[in-house]
């Protein structure tokens, strides 16, 4: 699949087939996320993988209303881990910190997604679940962050036409006004 027709066919899925999903394609959805771009090259995550069933429950235990069910429906989940802050000094009118842990988390967050369409399995990412409980299920060291977990499996979802703003809407040329 070309890269537009990936774009346009990576949804949110929240119901899967039960299937397992094979490891090799595991691994190349893993591997599409180490690859990531990020800020100084930090690199600042690792991928805890869910596809223990028993192991699995106790994430989707996690999950706020609606994800509990479709995350212990999925044959995987994926944790994405925050290893540090990543601090950038920027100079300007004042010297300023920026953390972009989220930036990166959310770039490897979106090739693990692409990579997975590309595959023929279906994704879906969550931020809302009880973090302490997500780390005791996958023995995450405190300090660490649960930045996203992400849903993976055979889709049992329909393709669905995206809804997005017009083109002219979000596209600016040289002025915002």
């Amino acid at each position: 699949m070309d890269f537009k027709d990936l774009v346009k066919f990576r949804q949110s899925d929240r119901t899967y087939k039960d299937i397992a999903v094979e490891r090799e394609k595991i691994n190349f959805v893993l591997e599409a996320g180490r690859l990531a771009p990020s800020a100084n090259n930090a690199q600042s995550w690792t991928f805890v993988v869910a596809d223990n069933e028993e192991i699995k429950n106790l994430v989707a235990k996690a999950g706020y209303k609606i994800g509990g069910s479709f995350i212990r429906q999925a044959p995987v989940v994926i944790a994405l881990i925050a290893e540090k802050p990543i601090m950038i000094s920027r100079l300007g009118s004042a010297i300023r910190n920026i953390d972009l842990t989220s930036l990166d988390i959310g770039i490897a967050a979106a090739n693990i997604c692409l990579q997975a369409a590309d595959l023929g399995l279906g994704t879906c990412m969550l931020e809302s679940f009880d973090e302490k409980a997500v780390k005791i299920a996958l023995n995450i060291p405190e300090n660490h962050r649960v930045a996203l977990l992400i849903t993976l499996g055979y889709s049992a979802d329909r393709q669905r036409e995206k809804k997005r703003k017009p083109f002219e809407e979000v596209v600016k040329w040289n002025k915002y006004k």
